[in-house]
């Protein structure tokens, strides 16, 4: 140190002078210089200091070296192309470059490597990349690309080109991009195309992509619960889209591939229009063995029950009922019997007005049946309160009503469900009495015939139907007004199983099935109470738990399962009309997410509307 002191012409006493500054004459500043002691005086404060230019200097300077030759270690040679670059840097950049340099292969020892399988241009883009951080990516270079990347397992040039083609996304190339994706096992690529292709099936299986598919995936697209259709007509007329393509070679799989077709929720009308438009025998003899399966009830061929695909389109219809008003202060309410059918799409979130039925009915039975909505029963009018036994069928394609043979007996306030080709209709008002008997209709026959009992008459209960079983739940009975059992029905033995029974005891509420669960909601309680609260209860384990209340009690409100969610829609709350208690309708609607275990307040009806019965179609 002593030796460069003297170098620079400084002696050792330096450190020790007194350095006189002669601005002005009247001032002089003495400073004693020593290593250990700052000429800054600080509060002992430390602060990291971060550069956010470092780094892309540092990259523009080892991308200058690169281009330059400088302090490179290795040439990578594709084709005739050479490219001098650093091991450091394609080491850091590449898992793939890492492995042949540290582990003891041959190229760790190289000064010069061949790349096969790659072409120049794309070999320079990647190494490009990893001194500069950019990449321009193409329509032209996005296959290539992504695959040497993949390869090289540069995984940011695969998340970018991942990102390019989830951009890219159309009705007309999705297929592709799935199929592409699949092959190189890019799951999150093909989450987002699957999903897209669901989204958007009606306009993907029209497209080219569509008929080139192999059959293990049409099969695997076909099965699918997300396939967000108008109707399963549009999944049946693809499925035979597909196999018209190529009719000589997919004709031997027209079973396998409409077994997974819902073909019991679409009218027999529209297969027969397909079947008059098929030119080939032996899928004409294929589809009309398919329709007599399904039109003779037998299920050889094909299922005969089925519920809408969880992310079908579907219209939830609000069928019947009846709307109370306060009309006056010096009356106590109105009563008006509706006919009127009010339709919810819940994509678009909007009410409409469908075909009305030919006479107005308060507590029906509503069902859905091989892709039609049957009312049957209920009360007529609010004058003569004549109980019907008569019905109506609605046809969501023909967009028109068709009677339905009579009951046996007229009834209100009962369960309709249906099952197994047929409908079940239990106990309620049978005229001036409360029921018990069991009704089947066959819609083949269009007869109905008794079937069994209740093991005791009972009237505004919840009746659904899950694997196999008819499920009753609470209502009225002879000697109780609010039960709280419930109890399972097999039509092939006639048997009846007692089940756990619910939490309140409860009539006139609403039911309905949502992922495995039946949901009881609203209702009146034993003392005559409107409940908001709602209970759900497991078919696997047999158990009831709670679920959070409603916003709104209502007593008689439509409840329906429809895109994932429960809504309850109307009902009925009590109101004190000129010292005299009535029970006045409400057009709120509610919406149950199971998944975030919360209530959410939706469109509300056009008019209030209370004692209709809800199905989602």
């Amino acid at each position: 140190m002593m030796a460069l002191d003297c170098a620079l012409g400084l002696c050792p006493d330096f450190y020790k002078m007194d350095i006189g500054f002669h601005a002005s004459p009247t001032v002089k500043v003495k400073a004693a210089l020593r290593m250990d002691d700052p000429l800054i005086r600080t509060k002992g404060e430390v602060k990291l200091f971060t550069s956010s230019s470092h780094n892309a200097c540092l990259l523009r300077s080892l991308n200058t070296f690169r281009q330059e030759g400088k302090f490179c270690d290795v040439e990578i040679v594709v084709g005739s192309l050479i490219i001098k670059a650093h091991r450091a840097v394609l080491s850091a950049s590449s898992p793939y470059f890492l492995a042949m340099f540290s582990n003891g292969l041959a190229e760790e020892f190289k000064n010069k490597i061949e790349m096969h399988s790659l072409s120049e241009s794309i070999l320079s883009l990647i190494i490009e990349f990893m001194y500069s951080g950019t990449i321009t990516i193409t329509e032209t270079n996005i296959q290539e690309l992504m695959v040497a990347a993949d390869m090289l397992e540069v995984s940011e040039i695969v998340e970018g080109c991942a990102q390019f083609l989830k951009d890219q996304l159309h009705v007309s190339n999705a297929i592709g991009i799935y199929r592409f994706a699949e092959t190189h096992n890019w799951v999150d690529l093909m989450n987002t195309s699957q999903n897209f292709i669901n989204e958007n099936f009606p306009e993907v299986c029209v497209e080219d992509e569509f008929h080139e598919l192999p059959k293990n995936l049409l099969l695997k697209f076909l099965s699918s619960e997300s396939l967000k259709v108008d109707s399963e007509y549009q999944v049946f007329s693809a499925a035979l889209s597909w196999i018209n393509h190529n009719l000589s070679l997919r004709r031997e799989f027209v079973f396998d591939i409409l077994s997974l077709v819902r073909l019991s929720l679409i009218p027999s009308h529209l297969i027969q229009q397909t079947i008059d438009k098929c030119k080939d025998m032996s899928l004409v003899v294929a589809l009309n063995a398919i329709k007599r399966d399904l039109v003779s009830g037998k299920g050889n061929l094909v299922s005969l029950t089925a519920q809408p695909r969880l992310s079908a389109k579907k219209d939830i219809y609000v069928i019947g009922g009846v709307k109370r008003e306060v009309f006056s202060s010096w009356n106590r309410c109105t009563e008006c019997p509706y006919h009127s059918v009010a339709k919810y799409d819940t994509f678009t979130k909007t009410w409409s007005l469908s075909v009305p039925m030919k006479v107005n009915r308060v507590l029906p039975g509503v069902a859905i049946l091989n892709g039609l909505i049957y009312v049957i029963g209920g009360e007529q009018g609010s004058n003569n309160c004549q109980v019907l036994s008569d019905g109506e069928c609605y046809d969501p394609h023909a967009n028109a009503w068709s009677p339905v043979s009579r009951m046996l007996a007229p009834r209100c306030e009962f369960g309709l469900s249906a099952m197994n080709g047929y409908l079940y209709a239990l106990g309620g008002w049978e005229g001036d009495d409360i029921g018990d008997k069991i009704e089947r209709y066959d819609p083949v026959s269009r007869e109905w015939k008794v079937h069994g009992n209740l093991p005791f008459p009972r009237f505004s209960m919840g009746v659904v139907s899950y694997k196999g079983l008819i499920y009753c739940v609470g209502g009225c009975s002879t000697n109780t007004r609010r039960l709280q059992d419930l109890s399972s029905y097999d039509p092939e033995t006639s048997k009846w199983t007692p089940l756990a029974e619910m939490s309140v005891p409860r009539s006139q509420m609403g039911v309905a099935i949502l992922d495995d669960f039946l949901y009881v909601v609203g209702g009146m309680s034993i003392n005559q109470d409107v409940l908001e609260s709602v209970e759900r209860y497991s078919f696997k384990e047999n158990k009831w738990s709670l679920v959070p209340p409603m916003a709104h009690g209502r007593a008689s409100p439509a409840v329906v399962a429809a895109d994932g969610n429960l809504y309850v829609i109307g009902g009925d709350q009590p109101h004190v009309v000129n010292f005299y208690r009535a029970h006045l309708t409400v057009s709120h609607v509610e919406r149950y997410c199971p998944s975030t275990n919360t209530w959410e307040e939706c469109c509300p009806l056009p008019e209030s509307r209370s004692e209709a019965r809800a199905v989602a179609l």
